[in-house]
């Protein structure tokens, strides 16, 4: 037995929702900002532990900085390959499916918090279209789900999703969450079931979990993942590089050598992306590429993630270390041979 009854349900319920909720439990003042707030008990409880400018108070706590009004409301250009409600099509062998926009924690960073705050028309339900336009699109060999954070779903729905795409032929399928760093709790018995019976159904199940830092690893999370790394699919990372979290040597290496100690291989370190009300977690690309040269020499090959960046506009991932070459000065990148703006300087 995993964990009993809906824990992780009772714990969205007892979450901070409001600037009085989290001066009320931190005892400090708290700027006002034009996003939600929405921080679990459990994790607020573990940031007053840490401190409210530690790598996790900075990461999930409001700040005065959201405020500034540079940056892009769609930074990577979702809408520019959402051919149908609930869908991002960027490459041509997998895409996205947004099956909620709801999220078990409002990260302050986060690359779709104006698409998310605005309630885009992206995320509105529309599945009979979704299913229409797989079946015309054989070429999808990956539904990865995403949003907002698809295990905010119940167990029943997301066996649902996953017994429709299996009906569909659809070979693989992963999701992208937060939320088993955010709540543990949601690794419980019903979700390992979904997991076990998709690894039956599908060629290839894998779990992304979202995280940025070592301090964010509980002894909960450490305890669930012994018994959920037994099942048959895949566990990847995904990290973001944000100034002042985990933009130095220390953290990053921290951070792999205890995914690889959980049967979790690092997958990616995104470079931030320019969106309005997170550019205070922006640093320049020179500055991401020295740090990963340099933690190249700390760790071992499998232990290192693709440094990747997401190009406004659409066009998606292109690698960004060159060890010929680290000056970057934010005027063009290119992606199969064509230069692709790029805006900052």
């Amino acid at each position: 037995m995993i964990t009993t009854e809906h824990n992780w349900q009772q714990q969205m319920r007892q979450a901070l929702r409001s600037k009085d909720d989290l001066e009320s439990f931190f005892e400090t003042p708290f700027a006002k900002v034009d996003y939600p707030i929405f921080v679990p008990l459990n994790l607020a409880t573990r940031i007053k532990e840490f401190g409210i400018d530690s790598p996790l108070g900075r990461q999930f706590l409001p700040s005065a900085c959201e405020n500034v009004s540079i940056g892009m409301n769609d930074p990577i250009g979702d809408h520019a390959h959402s051919p149908t409600k609930q869908l991002v099509h960027r490459y041509k062998n997998r895409l996205l499916f947004f099956p909620t926009s709801t999220c078990p924690v409002q990260c302050r960073y986060c690359f779709r918090k104006n698409e998310l705050h605005d309630n885009d028309e992206l995320f509105k339900a529309d599945f009979i279209g979704v299913k229409n336009y797989l079946k015309q699109h054989p070429e999808v060999q990956e539904i990865i789900f995403s949003g907002g954070d698809p295990l905010m779903l119940s167990n029943e729905k997301i066996e649902y999703y996953l017994n429709e795409f299996a009906a569909l032929k659809i070979p693989m399928v992963r999701f992208h969450s937060r939320m088993p760093i955010v709540t543990p709790a949601r690794l419980d018995d019903g979700l390992y079931q979904a997991l076990l019976k998709a690894s039956q159904q599908f060629s290839l199940v894998s779990v992304a979990i979202h995280l940025n830092h070592a301090d964010e690893i509980t002894p909960e999370f450490k305890a669930l993942m012994l018994k959920f790394r037994s099942l048959p699919i895949q566990w990847l990372s995904q990290t973001v590089l944000l100034k002042d979290v985990n933009d130095n040597i220390s953290a990053q290496k921290d951070l792999y050598i205890e995914l690889l100690k959980l049967g979790i291989r690092p997958y990616y370190l995104h470079h931030p992306d320019q969106v309005r009300g997170g550019m205070h977690f922006w640093l320049s690309i020179e500055e991401g590429r020295r740090l990963y040269a340099a933690l190249r020499e700390e760790l071992p090959g499998h232990a290192i993630p693709q440094y990747v960046v997401d190009i406004p506009g659409g066009h998606g991932k292109v690698p960004l270390y060159n060890p010929e070459q680290f000056e970057f000065n934010g005027t063009f990148l290119s992606k199969n041979g064509q230069q692709i703006g790029y805006f900052l300087n």
